[in-house]
């Protein structure tokens, strides 16, 4: 095995466990704010709490960094550069603590509301989206075009109800510009056919029957709609965002997101 394979491989193992405990923190934070709102607790007097306790264990890693030094007996400019790295390093996870402590809102607002709905979330009415699907985009043909894409099936008797997946396509085909619309249903097909594997690791890690789904997060993980959220979340997730928290909650674009780790990651 080369250094070069040695060293991807290093770095695949350290993200899957990066992503485990992510995934765990997600579950935790759940069950830790069904805990504060049995007992009382305001969303946003919890909200602050959890924020609080995060920020904390970011300011325990920066400590951890800290202190630490370089080899014993290393050369000079290498423990310059230790250092300054040290430095750099720190300051970013007291920016990263500062944020965490203040800015993390209505966490626990979108978890009493998944808790209320565990099954089938209730969806707004939709605000209509600024710019309609060309006439060239047939709905029924994308969806069946995701449908086909056998990754992406569960259980029948799991699917989003007619109204709430009219409701996802309507905001996530709104983030279809008017270039792309000709052949998007054959430009799915390429994009699932390019990312199979990694499309089924995240149903395996986020679908029906996975822990985090019993959390009652991840709704969107193994529906047919999952798969247009994912491409446009690489091709246009700017304009998927907003057309998206035009309509829908937020929390289940989140969710999917997180799961699938775009390149550009708009959640908080």
């Amino acid at each position: 095995m080369s250094t070069e394979q040695h060293d991807s491989d290093a770095y695949g193992q350290e993200l899957a466990r990066i992503g485990h405990h992510q995934s765990e923190a997600t579950g935790a934070r759940f069950t830790v704010f069904q805990a504060l709102a049995a007992a009382g607790i305001a969303p946003e007097q919890a909200d602050a709490i959890v924020s609080k306790l995060e920020a904390g264990a970011v300011a325990g890693a920066h400590t951890w960094i800290s202190e630490s030094s370089p080899p014993n007996g290393s050369d000079p400019r290498f423990e310059d550069g230790w250092f300054a790295g040290v430095r750099d390093v720190a300051s970013h996870l007291l920016r990263i603590a500062d944020t965490t402590a203040t800015t993390q809102r209505g966490l626990a607002a979108s978890s009493a509301m998944l808790l209320a709905h565990p099954r089938q979330p209730a969806f707004p009415a939709p605000t209509p989206p600024a710019q309609e699907p060309a006439p060239t985009m047939n709905m029924k043909k994308v969806l069946a075009a995701a449908r086909r894409c056998t990754w992406a099936l569960a259980d029948p008797g799991e699917f989003l109800g007619p109204e709430a997946s009219e409701q996802i396509l309507t905001a996530t085909l709104g983030a279809v510009r008017e270039d792309e619309r000709a052949g998007y249903a054959e430009r799915l097909e390429a994009f699932a056919e390019q990312h199979r594997p990694r499309l089924e690791e995240l149903l395996r890690a986020y679908g029906p029957g996975s822990a985090p789904a019993s959390h009652g997060r991840y709704m969107l993980a193994g529906r047919p709609e999952s798969l247009i959220i994912c491409e446009r979340m690489e091709a246009a997730p700017f304009l998927l965002r907003s057309r998206w928290e035009e309509a829908l909650e937020a929390v289940l674009l989140d969710d999917l997101e997180f799961a699938w780790g775009p390149r550009t990651r708009l959640s908080r």
